[in-house]
């Protein structure tokens, strides 16, 4: 068995090592000496308090030699869109950190397109029978059946990306979806004028299940419900996800409204639109979602104009250490964390970090 010096060492490396400074400095902050400047002082005690350090408990911790189990859900990346590659690595981030300490994160993945297999993993994941659960939501109807037998089994479970209403989350951790949505409509209306059309679009093969999008849509039109005229926004539902699919639909609806002038994807997709846009030589200012390669590039040629980003990998990453947290040491944790709202452009994508 460690002795407790050694235990309480590896909370000080890890410390060090997230704020970029020696254990020397950790310790003079830890034991309130002279010798460190109040900027450093501050951005180690804001790292103790993410990381809930306490050196007796975390003693108590190890030497107990209890193992817990967390599992995660989230979809799997997808030629479609490479969106949870994020927060695949914010969750394996955090279980590199937290596997010396007896916590074990099994990875579970569905496919975002398909309710069967959303089902199919959380019977897997319930006859597992782990100690905690990250959980994506997609599915509002067996995502709530999932979550709800989660308590019954007094399991606790964090959501992330999507919240789910009147369900008793140990924790949510990602974007007010509603003031997303309610965002990108007060942005887009310095750069418009009242009379102009707006098309908001919607690409998933499971729309009325994806809370997220609808959310969105919602936030978005409750900021232009008093400030413009209704038949100026525009609606377009795509259910066939692929390339060719989008672009047949979006070009019947610039066929039929020539004079659309702002388009607003609900996801991740927007650069499938962007695609589109460019074949057609069609002139529209794009707004979407999410740093991803495929969209950075859009970005970068001029033919995306904003990106909502809202640190997928963060939200993950904090997700499975509030379930340690919770676990290990019965540390509160924040019911809701909201994710900061980020407008990404071509001037500043280079200097952001998801």
């Amino acid at each position: 068995m460690k002795k407790k010096e050694e235990i309480e060492l590896i909370g000080v490396k890890e410390i060090a090592r997230r704020a970029k400074v020696s254990i020397g400095t950790v310790d003079r902050v830890l034991h309130n000496r002279k010798g460190v400047s109040e900027e450093t002082k501050e951005k180690i005690n804001q790292i103790i308090r993410e990381l809930n350090y306490q050196p007796n408990l975390l003693a108590k911790r190890l030497a107990s030699r209890k193992t817990f189990r967390l599992a995660t859900l989230i979809p799997q990346g997808s030629d479609e869109t490479s969106f949870w590659d994020a927060p695949l690595q914010g969750i394996e981030q955090a279980a590199a950190e937290i596997s010396q300490l007896g916590i074990i994160v099994d990875k579970y993945f569905y496919d975002q397109n398909s309710i069967d297999s959303f089902v199919a993993q959380t019977e897997v994941i319930l006859a597992s029978k782990p100690d905690g659960i990250l959980l994506a939501p997609s599915f509002m109807e067996e995502s709530v059946r999932f979550t709800s037998t989660c308590k019954k089994l007094k399991i606790p479970y964090v959501l992330i990306d999507s919240d789910l209403p009147n369900q008793d989350s140990l924790s949510y951790i990602g974007p007010n979806l509603y003031h997303s949505g309610y965002l990108s409509a007060h942005l887009i209306s310095y750069l418009t004028r009242p009379e102009e059309k707006v098309l908001i679009v919607n690409i998933s093969k499971e729309i009325d299940d994806h809370h997220h999008l609808l959310k969105k849509e919602e936030g978005f039109r409750a900021y232009f419900k008093d400030r413009r005229a209704a038949d100026t926004i525009l609606k377009v539902d795509i259910t066939q996800t692929d390339p060719l699919s989008v672009e047949k639909y979006l070009a019947a609806q610039f066929e039929k409204h020539d004079d659309i002038r702002v388009v607003f994807v609900t996801n991740s997709r927007v650069s499938i639109v962007a695609q589109f846009l460019a074949k057609a030589n069609r002139k529209a200012l794009l707004i979407g979602y999410d740093f991803l390669q495929e969209n950075l590039d859009y970005l970068d040629k001029g033919q995306i104009d904003f990106l909502i980003c809202q640190k997928p990998m963060e939200q993950a990453y904090k997700g499975v250490m509030a379930l340690y947290q919770h676990l290990a040491f019965s540390a509160p944790v924040e019911k809701i964390c909201f994710m900061p709202i980020d407008i990404i452009t071509k001037e500043n994508y280079s200097f952001y970090k998801n």
